[in-house]
C-alpha cells in the first residue's frame, strides 16, 4: 500500500466516523491538515496525530523517525495559513513552530502519552519539529 493509499483510506475513515480512526490510531487524537503545497500550491490533506494545548493543536513532524521532515512540514513553512478538520469541525489555523524549552516540553509530553514518538526521535539525528496550529477564528 502506498502512502497515498494509506492517507486516502484514513481520510475516508476519519470522515465516516466523525474524526475517529481504528487500527494503529484507535483512541488517538487525529486531525486532517489541509495545507497548500510548498511548490505546487495545490491543496494537500494529511491525517496526523495531534495534542490539544489550550485552543492550539500541536502537531509533530516526526515522519516516523525519517531523517527528513515530512512534506506537510515544508508546506506549512511556506504557507502557514491552513485548515484542520477536528471531528466534524473545519477550523482555519495559522502554524507557528515551537522552539527551545517549549518545543522540548511539548514533545516530551507527546512521547510520554504515545511512546512511538520517543522511538521516532531515537531513530533520527534531526530535532523533530513541533508546530502549533493556532485557530484564526471560531469553527465555520
Amino acid at each position: 500500500m502506498t502512502d497515498d493509499d494509506f492517507n486516502r483510506r484514513n481520510i475516508e475513515e476519519f470522515r465516516a466516523n466523525h474524526g475517529r480512526l481504528g487500527g494503529q490510531f484507535e483512541g488517538a487524537p487525529v486531525l486532517l491538515l489541509h495545507s497548500k503545497g510548498a511548490r505546487s500550491g495545490r491543496e494537500r490533506i494529511s491525517p496526523m496525530m495531534y495534542m490539544a494545548d489550550g485552543d492550539r493543536y500541536l502537531v509533530f513532524a516526526s515522519a516516523a523517525g525519517a531523517d527528513r521532515n515530512p512534506a506537510w512540514y515544508w508546506n506549512l513553512v511556506a504557507h502557514p495559513d491552513a485548515c484542520v478538520e477536528v471531528g466534524d469541525d473545519h477550523i482555519d489555523v495559522h502554524a507557528v513552530e515551537l522552539h527551545g524549552s517549549e518545543r522540548d516540553s511539548k514533545y516530551a509530553t507527546q512521547a510520554e502519552r504515545f511512546p512511538g514518538f520517543a522511538d521516532y526521535q531515537r531513530k533520527t539525528t534531526r530535532t523533530i519539529p513541533v508546530l502549533a496550529l493556532v485557530p484564526k477564528q471560531a469553527s465555520r
